[in-house]
């Protein structure tokens, strides 16, 4: 049975060109980027190759580029290091509702702590109202974070605008460019941002690589401790092969982009047309703009992870959600943040596309979903009648 995958906002295959670059760092750049001598000094000049093709893509200067395990770590490293870099007695967040749970379990920890955090609602298009922002600003706030695009919808925020508020206010502003980066032209979004985080997997490198772009000026607490690399914001050996590949990666992603782009646009909505037009009590989720990649889609009166098995048998990869989420008893805060009733929630599958889906692909995926939901509402007498 062939097999194709429609899962590319949890993690992306490693694509020939990457891992042709991963396996020879790994086999050839074995020094420690730290060392003088010739080996250390070889393994450093490829590292700082990849800073640079990594900083291109996200419009950072190659100085302000700390790599990471990967978007976790820089957001956390974002969120945590730089409310407590900030030695006020108060200290207040803003962030929204609809991040991701590596900022919000961020947020959760600090509030534990004693800072104050506001959580910004979305409307029912997934969009943050920069007004909000500005609102919920306080003078002891010194942080605000809001995501490029999210996860689970792919809505894309103003975050141009967002950061314009949080710089007349002279507070530091932090964007998760998690999902954005490798998929959009982000240089011009992520120069506006104080700190700007993206991760490898999601566009072809391999996982456990990621960056935090780091405004000059703005003081972070370090996570770990233990050495001087990364210019003392993240202790460690370097993981230089990941950090080739990812910059690898990087300039495929710059290359193709427009064209990508356009092309996933299209699929995407050949998709979701398709299933709109064939499938009785179906919606889309959140508005617009949004990744051209990604599409959520409520089934009525369908369990979305019976679908997701469904469909899998079927030989096609989706998600409920995030990865990161799976197994969840609750339903998708993003989704109930948009005002969606948690059984609706629980009836909607995320789509999202990458470079090898074709045209063809799309369309047995169309007919997978019509016989599965077919197949799934006659087994309920609840779904019958949508």
């Amino acid at each position: 049975m062939e097999r194709y995958y429609f899962d590319h906002n949890a993690t992306t295959p490693v694509s020939d060109e990457v891992l042709a670059a991963y396996t020879e760092a790994l086999r050839d750049v074995y020094g420690n980027a730290s060392s003088i001598h010739s080996f250390g000094q070889h393994a450093r000049q490829r590292l700082e190759e990849a800073r640079e093709r990594v900083a291109r893509l996200i419009g950072a200067e190659p100085r302000q580029v700390v790599f990471t395990s990967g978007g976790t770590e820089a957001n956390n490293l974002a969120v945590l290091g730089t409310v407590r870099a900030c030695r006020r007695e108060r200290r207040h967040v803003i962030t929204t509702r609809i991040e991701h749970p590596a900022v919000l379990a961020a947020c959760g920890a600090l509030e534990r702590e004693g800072v104050a955090v506001t959580y910004l609602p979305v409307g029912s298009a997934g969009l943050v109202d920069p007004d909000d922002v500005r609102r919920a600003l306080r003078s002891e706030t010194v942080l605000v974070s809001v995501m490029h695009a999210n996860n689970e919808i792919g809505v894309i925020q103003p975050i141009e605008e967002i950061a314009a508020i949080a710089r007349e206010a002279e507070v530091i502003f932090h964007s998760d460019g998690v999902q954005a980066a490798g998929r959009l032209a982000v240089d011009q979004a992520a120069r506006c941002a104080d700190l700007y985080a993206a991760s490898g997997h999601k566009f072809y490198a391999p996982k456990g690589i990621g960056v935090l772009a780091v405004r000059s000026g703005v003081s972070l607490e370090p996570l770990l401790y233990g050495g001087h690399q990364e210019r003392d914001r993240r202790p460690g050996t370097v993981n230089v092969p990941a950090a080739v590949a990812m910059g690898v990666a990087a300039e495929a992603a710059r290359r193709d982009l427009e064209a990508e782009q356009a092309r996933l646009a299209e699929l995407r909505d050949r998709l979701e047309n398709a299933i709109l037009d064939r499938v009785p009590g179906t919606s889309v989720n959140g508005g617009t703009p949004r990744l051209p990649n990604t599409t959520n889609i409520c089934f009525d009166g369908i369990n979305a992870e019976a679908l997701l098995i469904a469909l899998d048998l079927k030989g096609f990869a989706v998600s409920t959600g995030a990865a990161c989420s799976s197994g969840a008893v609750e339903p998708s805060h993003v989704l109930t943040a948009l005002g969606l009733a948690p059984d609706r929630a629980r009836a909607s599958l995320r789509f999202s596309l990458g470079r090898a889906n074709t045209a063809g692909q799309v369309d047995a995926l169309v007919e997978a979903v019509v016989e599965a939901v077919a197949h799934l509402r006659r087994l309920s007498p609840v779904a019958a009648h949508v």
